[in-house]
């Protein structure tokens, strides 16, 4: 399904159109049937002569309800822009396409209406008319089709330009990251809380748990209608109604995002282009009262420009703007800034970078990954496709890298391990991100938490000291001479063990307590420290020791004076 927009002056039909293409009225007040006139967003589908489905988003033409035409068109595919042949193109005609030009948009179909109450020759000036104001935009190689629905003439033509339209537009991509844009939200009877919106970038289903934004109420999907179908998923690209059960329909408002919290980045501050229209007449900068329409949202924003103090009218620029609250925001998405003090549309633009790390005086923004990677030096996989949309394989572990900064690192690194001689460099010195490029350093080898460079030979092995402690187990020679850095090794390593200042190789300790364990044979009811001495042949200098490490590791357990079987003892020698 694709979504399409209306778009024209008020009053040359757009609702008149939708009834007859869909058979729903789109003016759901008692006002605007009252006024005669459409004042807020309207909804109907059709089927086209193919089979393909299409959404119709009805938006009003009167320039005083700009704000809730721009809140129905930020997520479209195409628009049906309607221009009556009776009056030609008018003042909201050119606004509305310089709106739907910001956005981005670059498939259309004009409908030139009411042709039944003009001649020929009114006719044919109406459409040079519109060929002549669309030139030079994305609707200059539009059809024009002549339509009068009271007459009947015309509808089905423009049902079958609209059925070429949609089969020429690509489908919505399914990225797995779906955003649906609130702009409508009510309570249904028996049901609760129901927003709808235009889904994008990835699949709903029901019992999905989400996420409202900017209040970040915790939701989960109860129910879901694409055009009062109940349905269990529904993918990208077309229009949904959702229930929702975790809030209640007066804690959500229209330009509200419903996203998986998690994927999703939450900007206040945003760098963007933006294209000044050339009808503006004054040049843009931080004076005036700013209003950007991102979404299906109104948002007041201070604006900064980038690079100078002004973009002049008909030219091109970047500027920061600070929102005053969070928006899941993505480089690409598209905007439209006013200034509501003139009530005037002043260009729009795209946004560039959703976290910008660099002052305002020298940023210079874009949509590269690799400048975001830059700016930032480390960045988590999972971070950098919040800010950018795309997946990047990471450099070291589970960050993506700057390289340079990368080489930098592991050339300091590797001095490092270098000085640190032939026991190598302790990592635990290292912070998480050093270990994880130490790793990627092609001659160094990391090994029982030591890093050294070239083959990996463990200087420890057959050391001197542990064959002397286990020459004498039970009486052992102390560690004087013992390089400090070597000893902590080895205990680190549990190939020495120390208690009250006396070490012990690691098999003197299983001897002993091999050896208790055959005095436990003889005596079950538990053993001395003087009886465990005799049999060990040492002095209580070492006993005390050897037993306190038995005691330790679970060979044995205290009784009094006594020591008894452990959970852990041996078998006897």
């Amino acid at each position: 399904m694709h979504v399409v927009a209306t778009a024209g002056h008020v009053d040359h039909g757009k609702s008149t159109l939708v009834h007859r293409l869909t058979g729903t009225d789109p003016d759901r007040w008692a006002e605007e049937k009252a006024r005669g006139m459409t004042i807020d967003l309207g909804f109907g589908a059709a089927t086209l002569p193919s089979g393909r489905r299409v959404a119709f988003v009805d938006v009003p033409g009167h320039v005083r309800f700009i704000k809730n035409m721009l809140a129905g068109v930020g997520a479209v595919d195409a628009c049906l822009f309607v221009v009556a042949a009776t009056e030609g193109w008018k003042p909201q005609s050119e606004e509305h396409l310089r709106i739907l030009s910001l956005l981005g948009l670059r498939h259309g179909v004009v409908a030139l209406t009411k042709v039944g109450l003009c001649d020929d020759d009114l006719r044919e000036l109406a459409r040079l008319d519109v060929a002549e104001h669309v030139r030079g935009t994305f609707l200059e190689d539009a059809p024009i089709v002549d339509v009068d629905v009271p007459a009947g003439v015309g509808v089905e033509e423009l049902r079958a330009a609209l059925d070429t339209l949609c089969a020429a537009m690509p489908t919505a991509a399914d990225r797995g990251r779906p955003r649906l844009w609130v702009d409508r939200v009510f309570a249904a009877r028996g049901s609760g809380t129901v927003v709808t919106g235009t889904l994008a970038g990835g699949a709903l289903a029901v019992d999905d748990d989400l996420v409202l934004v900017p209040a970040e109420h915790a939701v989960r999907v109860r129910a879901l209608q694409n055009h009062h179908d109940r349905v269990d998923v529904l993918a990208p690209g077309a229009r949904v109604a959702v229930n929702l059960t975790g809030v209640a329909h007066t804690e959500v408002a229209r330009g509200d995002a419903l996203v998986r919290g998690t994927q999703w980045h939450r900007a206040r501050t945003v760098d963007a282009s933006l294209t000044v229209l050339d009808a503006l007449g004054h040049d843009v900068s931080r004076r005036g009262a700013h209003v950007a329409y991102l979404g299906s949202g109104e948002v007041p924003v201070r604006l900064r420009v980038l690079g100078g103090s002004a973009i002049p009218a008909g030219s091109s620029g970047f500027v920061r703007m600070h929102l005053p609250w969070a928006l899941p925001l993505l480089p690409g998405d598209r905007f439209v800034l006013r200034e509501s003090g003139r009530r005037e549309t002043i260009g729009g633009g795209e946004i560039l970078d959703v976290d910008p790390r660099v002052a305002a005086s020298r940023a210079r923004p874009d949509r590269s990954v690799d400048r975001i990677v830059a700016e930032r030096g480390w960045v988590e996989v999972d971070e950098l496709e919040r800010l950018t949309a795309e997946h990047r394989e990471p450099s070291v572990g589970r960050w993506v890298v700057d390289p340079g900064l990368l080489d930098r690192m592991r050339d300091a690194l590797r001095t490092r391990v270098v000085a640190a001689g032939p026991l190598g460099l302790d990592t635990v010195e290292l912070d998480e991100r050093e270990r994880a490029a130490l790793t990627t350093i092609p001659d160094v080898v990391v090994a029982a938490g030591r890093a050294t460079v070239g083959v990996p030979i463990d200087p420890l092995a057959d050391h001197p000291f542990v064959a002397a402690l286990d020459a004498s187990p039970f009486a052992p020679p102390p560690a004087d001479g013992v390089d400090r850095a070597e000893l902590r090794e080895l205990v680190r390593r549990g190939t020495v063990v120390v208690r009250d200042g006396i070490h012990f190789s690691a098999g003197a300790v299983d001897r002993a307590g091999a050896i208790v364990a055959r005095l436990l044979l003889d005596r079950p009811d538990g053993v001395t420290v003087a009886e465990i001495r005799d049999a060990l042949a040492c002095t209580r200098k070492y006993a005390l020791p050897l037993v306190a490490l038995l005691d330790d590791r679970g060979m044995t357990r205290r009784r009094g004076d006594l020591r008894i079987g452990g959970p852990r003892l041996p078998d006897p020698v």
